[in-house]
């Protein structure tokens, strides 16, 4: 393998566990009550919160269901 193709695979791989994450956080998110539903739409990671559809980047979605998650853990 070349440096070009090595590096491809270890964007494919961080991708996967960015997703993997991202749809475990969500689950959870689900179980506890917190989120209607969760999933990618049209290049963005969608929540369903409170009749309401929140568009995210990945990132951004892994951050706002973990402060979630958390917030309500805290109190």
């Amino acid at each position: 393998m070349n440096d070009k193709d090595l590096r491809h695979q270890l964007d494919l791989e961080v991708e996967t566990m960015s997703i993997n994450k991202l749809t475990e956080v969500g689950n959870m998110a689900v179980s506890m009550g917190l989120i209607a539903g969760h999933g990618f739409r049209g290049g963005k990671y969608e929540i369903l919160q409170k009749g309401e559809v929140i568009l995210l980047s990945e990132r951004e979605a892994i951050a706002y269901l973990e402060q979630l998650i958390k917030s309500v853990m805290e109190s």
